[in-house]
């Protein structure tokens, strides 16, 4: 893995931002089952403003688009941002909406979360067009899909027209368009997404469509992709498993970094798998988040 120590590439991420509320539990409660949690803990949150925190921690020049609400929650997660030497001079407040909130619950190493979008859903072509001035300057734009469709469909839309590169990692799941699939520098997905994403083919047809494009990761942080000649498969298992939260999102923001830097796709790929093992054996999507000096 190759750093240009003199260069520090300008990334705008475009997506959603959240607090995440977790409670640790024995195990996870059924239908009509009451389970009392053995504790309670906040972090910050939404894959969005993890992409934003792991690319700075990397030693990118970071942007962030997004929206959070008129609540404690927004300042306090515009405050984490301007700590992690994120540019948050495009966050919109909205007023519709509070800031938006992840509800999970983990046991033995498995979570359940359920998100409420809540100010992420406010995001619009307008917020976009506004930060118009940093994407075009950007040498990379990523995104995610806690943001309404009709902002990413539009978001790609703008890095075409002024030929911007842009990578997505496809969570939480919904169907990609064409055009999106088409033009997108890169793309993300987890493994029992790809039906949802890409339609009802195997992963191995949908892989060799997509050659060095498409990278399909699962839980056991191993990730494949086709090379146009071979499939090429890469595992890391994490040493410490605290919980799998952020883990897509840190390997998404890595593989992303050794991409500007113009690393080979296996390198990139092999870097995204190291970071995101770094990532899986801390609390919380950001804290575990490395920082340049400590995988290079």
């Amino acid at each position: 893995m190759k750093i240009k120590n003199t260069y520090q590439p300008k990334i705008v991420i475009v997506g959603s931002s959240s607090v995440d509320l977790v409670l640790n539990t024995d195990h996870h409660p059924q239908p009509n089952e009451t389970v009392l949690a053995k504790n309670f803990e906040n972090f910050f949150g939404g894959k969005g403003a993890n992409q934003a925190v792991a690319t700075a921690r990397l030693g990118a020049s970071v942007y962030f688009v997004g929206a959070v609400g008129m609540d404690p929650y927004g300042q306090q997660v515009i405050r984490n941002l301007v700590d992690e030497h994120v540019n948050v001079g495009f966050v919109a407040e909205k007023t519709r909406h509070e800031t938006g909130t992840a509800y999970v619950t983990s046991a033995k190493g498995k979570t359940s979360i359920v998100v409420v979008p809540a100010a992420n859903n406010d995001l619009n072509h307008f917020d976009i067009d506004i930060a118009e001035k940093i994407i075009f300057q950007a040498d990379l734009v990523l995104t995610q899909l806690e943001i309404p469709m009709t902002a990413v469909e539009y978001l790609f839309k703008k890095c075409k027209e002024l030929g911007v590169k842009i990578g997505i990692y496809a969570a939480p799941a919904k169907p990609l368009s064409l055009e999106i699939i088409d033009y997108a520098e890169f793309i993300v997905a987890k493994s029992n997404d790809l039906s949802t994403i890409f339609g009802e083919e195997s992963r191995e047809d949908i892989l060799k469509k997509l050659p060095n494009k498409l990278f399909v990761r699962d839980d056991s942080n191993s990730t494949v992709f086709f090379d146009g000649n071979e499939m090429k498969y890469y595992r890391n298992d994490p040493e410490e498993m605290a919980h799998k939260m952020g883990m897509g999102d840190a390997f998404t923001s890595s593989f992303a970094i050794a991409y500007c830097h113009g690393n080979s796709i296996s390198d990139c790929v092999k870097f995204g798998n190291d970071v995101s093992r770094k990532v899986a054996a801390n609390k919380g999507s950001q804290g575990g988040l490395p920082f340049l000096k400590d995988v290079i």
